[in-house]
């Protein structure tokens, strides 16, 4: 499966505005986290960086959507889509698609 064929699915399974605002600010902060590990030598880090970009998400799949994070079936694909998601939401190019 290609990116282009996965991201529309991807956004299907993000129709919440909630759900999308919990993943960027998850991939915000879980990259600031993972940045400053790296910056600052402290490798455990990346895993709480990796927690705070990770857990509230999948929460929020369960809590908004009612449904299974895309992660869990394609997971390279899913990280590319919430940065793609991420990158159009902050520049106001993504569609809502809300229910």
């Amino acid at each position: 499966m290609t990116f282009e064929e996965f991201y529309p699915e991807y956004l299907a399974a993000h129709r919440d505005r909630r759900t999308k605002l919990v993943h960027a600010a998850g991939l915000l902060s879980g990259l600031a986290v993972g940045l400053s590990a790296v910056a600052m030598r402290r490798p455990a880090w990346l895993l709480g960086g990796l927690a705070l970009g990770y857990l509230p998400a999948f929460v929020s799949h369960w809590v908004f959507e009612k449904n299974q994070p895309k992660t869990l079936e394609h997971p390279a694909l899913s990280f590319c889509g919430d940065f793609m998601m991420v990158y159009q939401l902050l520049t106001g190019r993504l569609q809502q698609v809300e229910e």
